[in-house]
Formats: structure tokens, sequence, C-alpha cells
């Protein structure tokens, strides 16, 4: 049965949601703050997140980011209707779809349906790739053919967009955009030379005589090789 992990601290949406996703065949772990929310994502692993953004304590925008160094598992956000800037904000910050309030069950199970067809099974922080990388999401580091290498947080950020996204070119503007916030497309050298040091470190980690798996795509922007996609 698919596992959706529901954040809403609202009772009563809680549970038309958690009964509406049980009748369809789903089933519902819930949590009402985020730091149940983290809790569960991780001893859980569902397939599915439904996160509400205005959570007390820890809010969705910081549930929204830990999920992000824990898994790329697909990500529907519950929004206030005409918070345009929340949705965007959302979007911008790796989740995959949003729902406004008040909506429709059946706007609901489609969404739901949607996003889990065209999902792959997530991945998890502190899985192993089939090329020998692992990343360590409390120690800010990844573990590259057996080595770890200590990286700072623009270039965890960057090597973890870039694994997510494995055998798929990421322009600059979109790495910018998603690890620094540039949304004007103003300071492109950063990436090259933060993508420089990226790759210098995991050379070192493994030895200068050991290939990155990071790839740069002449004129478009960088990619993280799967594991079968090298160069001869």
């Amino acid at each position: 049965m698919t596992r959706i992990l529901v954040v809403e601290d609202d009772t009563d949406l809680a549970l038309a949601l958690r009964t509406l996703l049980t009748r369809a065949g789903y089933e519902v772990v819930p949590a009402d703050d985020g730091r149940e929310a983290l809790r569960l994502l991780f001893a859980e692993r569902p397939a599915l997140l439904i996160l509400d953004i205005g959570l007390p304590g820890l809010d969705g925008w910081a549930v929204l980011e830990r999920t992000r160094d824990l898994s790329d598992l697909p990500v529907l956000l519950l929004t206030a209707r005409g918070a345009e800037t929340d949705r965007v904000r959302g979007l911008r910050s790796g989740a995959d779809d949003y729902l406004p309030k008040p909506f429709g069950n059946d706007e609901l199970l489609a969404r739901v349906e949607a996003l889990l067809r065209r999902s792959a099974p997530a991945r998890w922080a502190g899985d192993s790739f089939d090329d020998g990388l692992r990343l360590v999401p409390e120690r800010r580091s990844a573990v590259w053919q057996g080595q770890e290498a200590r990286l700072s947080d623009i270039e965890y950020r960057l090597l973890q967009i870039l694994v997510r996204n494995r055998g798929r070119v990421i322009t600059t503007d979109q790495l910018l955009d998603r690890v620094w916030d540039d949304r004007d497309g103003t300071g492109r050298e950063r990436v090259k030379f933060a993508v420089l040091r990226l790759r210098r470190k995991l050379r070192q980690a493994a030895g200068d005589a050991a290939a990155d798996p990071l790839e740069a795509v002449r004129g478009l922007g960088y990619r993280y090789r799967a594991g079968g996609d090298r160069p001869g």
C-alpha cells in the first residue's frame, strides 16, 4: 500500500484528508507539526509528502528544506488561496506541486495520483548510489568511492541538486536560482568556480586518479552522470 505523510495542524482538515486518502486506498501517516513530520519522514519513508505551510513551531518552509536534504520524494504543498508568493517560493524551494485552500476532494486525489504516477521511487540520503556516492546530510558531506569529502553548504546543495537530477543537464541559470536564489541570473561565474571546488574535493577525497561524477556541458550547464554514463 502506498504510504503518504500528511502534515497538517488543522484537526478537522487533517481528519478529512486522512479519511479521503484512506478510502482511496492509501496508507496515511499523520503529523501536526514540523518536528514530528521530520521524524516520521525518515522513519516511515513515504512515497509522497502532503505539506501545509502554516505549521506551528518549525514551519512548512523549514520542513521542505530539510526534506530536500533527505530525499527527492514528491511534495504537494497546501497553501492559502491567493498567496502567489507562497506558491512561487514553494516551487523554487523544491516542491513538485501546490494546492490552494480550500480545495475539492477530486482535485486533491487527481494531483496525488499524478505526482505518484510520474515520480520514480524516492532516493534517500544515506542510500548508496550505484556509482559509489553517498550524501551525508547531517555532516554536509559526501562519501565518494568510500572516502568522505567535507563540503560547504553551497557545495552540498549544488551536489544535491545535480544528484537529484542525475543524467539531466541543469543550466547555470537554474543552479543560480536554486542554490544561490539568484533569480536575475547574475554572477554566473560563481557557479563555475563552485563546481570546480566541488570537483576538486571529490577528487582529493577519492584520490586524484579517480574520475569525479560531474560533467560540464558546454554552453548549457552541468550534470551528474549516472553510474553507467561515463565518457570513454
